[in-house]
């Protein structure tokens, strides 16, 4: 018998919801992501849509955690019942798909840490450094230490490893980023790079590309519809109050969306104000990919910033606890299916860090590689955000709301603004951003997009989630078995 989980505390679930939620997509992509979409008009179709769609979905998760007070696999068997227990394990695969790679990112933001401090990275040149990192054998040796790092944590259980862990992690990586903030808004020409990132240009507003990447970075951002809340939301107290929680989680990643821009854009425009070049140079720097940006670019720029070393060391730390704090979270998302299916906790560990370190490292020895896990698979959360909605709707939005969510012990209570959203609103949200994404596949790409070879094709996106959709429906009825349903009936 698995013995009981609990947060010690509201807090608990609030620290550990947060370090699920902001992860490394906060500190180098919203950056890069807001100003090319040109800063103020962004942040305002942004914001709307961590309402139609980010703390929605996240309701949903938590109460459905609460309710089941089991993993994804378990929970969508209960609610909706053992034969659509297959989407709940198609949102376990992705989720882990992506920690698999995301484990190679932390060990990334952990050396570069490291080399900051201790190897003078800053006065090195950012790209040979990078490509000499990159093209050894070190990404595997800090894929490994971040995996075990995160094994040591979720091993100690929920109160004294992940609650303990992320009431550290997130109150310090808070204040590196008001930190960063503070010396990026001392920096000369500081106020250039502030003044594009809150002034709005309305007319942006009826481009609708715009929308769909708003839409798409609050979806990847909060975490909502990975699985992850969840799984926290199993060991919450009876009355954790799912409106108020999700909404705590979605303004707090929201907030430190917004530090780490405003510690990020600011010192761009200096850096290349100090160079005498324009804004639209520092407009381009932005362009950049994501480890583009953070691992050649960012120490750039911090060359020019009196005690650079010291605030770059800052900056990767800070990316370092993000990074940490969300791949705990993945990582206790199939440690508590595997608990439900009757491992201990000791052996779903071991199992889990097992398979992430052999199954990571293709992607810690090749970019290619894990550029198309990336690729595939963070698309694949927008239909594991779907599966939830589909949840939802099956259950009926009105019963789900009245019985699920709104409990007695629940002070603040959903609305009927709750039925419109599942049944019209996030439906179309779903289509218009898969949509989108799926046909920008394929017109970058219109004469080899059916190559499922290629790392950025729409023919190994639509290969890769058919072959995994295909087999989790045919092998369902022998998952449901292990996953504790038979004892559980819905």
């Amino acid at each position: 018998m698995v013995k009981k989980e609990i947060f010690a505390s509201r807090w608990g679930i609030i620290f550990a919801g947060l370090g699920m939620a902001v992860g490394t997509g906060n500190i180098w992509r919203f950056p890069r992501i807001v100003s090319q979409q040109g800063g103020g008009a962004f942040i305002i179709a942004w914001i709307i849509f961590l309402f139609l769609w980010s703390i929605p979905l996240l309701i949903i998760e938590i109460s459905i955690g609460k309710k089941t007070r089991l993993g994804v696999i378990g929970s969508f068997g209960k609610i909706i019942g053992k034969n659509y227990a297959w989407m709940g394990t198609f949102v376990t695969f992705v989720t882990t798909a992506i920690m698999f790679y995301y484990a190679v990112v932390t060990g990334w933001c952990l050396k570069y840490f490291l080399a900051t401090s201790f190897q003078g990275l800053i006065q090195k040149d950012s790209t040979e450094f990078w490509n000499s990192f990159t093209s050894s054998w070190e990404p595997v040796f800090f894929h490994f230490a971040a995996m075990g790092i995160g094994a040591f944590i979720i091993y100690a259980g929920v109160v004294k490893g992940i609650e303990r862990a992320n009431k550290i992690l997130i109150p310090s990586l808070f204040i590196l980023l008001i930190i960063a903030c503070i010396r990026s808004l001392t920096l000369p020409s500081a106020s250039q790079g502030l003044n594009f990132l809150f002034s709005p240009n309305l007319a942006r507003l009826t481009d609708y590309k715009l929308w769909l990447n708003a839409l798409t970075q609050s979806a990847w951002s909060t975490g909502a519809g990975w699985g992850l809340i969840l799984t926290y939301a199993v060991y919450s107290h009876k009355k954790e109050n799912p409106v108020l929680t999700s909404t705590t989680l979605g303004f707090g990643n929201n907030l430190a969306s917004l530090l780490a821009a405003v510690a990020v854009i600011p010192t761009v425009f200096s850096f290349f104000s100090a160079q005498n070049q324009s804004q639209q140079k520092a407009l381009e720097v932005m362009k950049s990919d994501n480890q583009g940006l953070t691992f050649i670019w960012i120490p750039k720029l911090f060359t020019e910033i009196p005690g650079g070393s010291f605030f770059l060391a800052l900056f990767f730390l800070a990316l370092s606890f993000a990074a940490f704090s969300s791949l705990i979270s993945m990582m206790e998302l199939d440690t508590r299916i595997l608990m439900d299916a009757g491992l201990s906790r000791k052996k779903a560990v071991l199992l889990i860090t097992i398979c992430a370190l052999l199954l990571g490292f293709p992607s810690a020895i090749s970019m290619g590689f894990f550029n198309n896990q990336d690729w595939v698979w963070s698309f694949g959360l927008m239909v594991s955000g779907l599966f939830f909605t589909i949840v939802c709707l099956k259950y009926g939005p009105k019963n789900f709301r009245q019985k699920i969510i709104s409990t007695p012990e629940n002070k603040i209570k959903v609305g009927k603004w709750f039925d419109i959203l599942v049944f019209v609103l996030l439906p179309i949200q779903f289509v218009a951003m898969l949509g989108w994404w799926l046909w920008k596949s394929y017109s970058d790409n219109p004469h080899n997009w059916f190559k499922i070879f290629s790392p950025f094709s729409l023919g190994t996106i639509l290969f890769q989630w058919s072959l995994a959709l295909g087999l989790f429906i045919l092998l369902n009825k022998i998952i449901t078995k292990k996953i504790f349903l038979d004892k559980n009936e819905t």
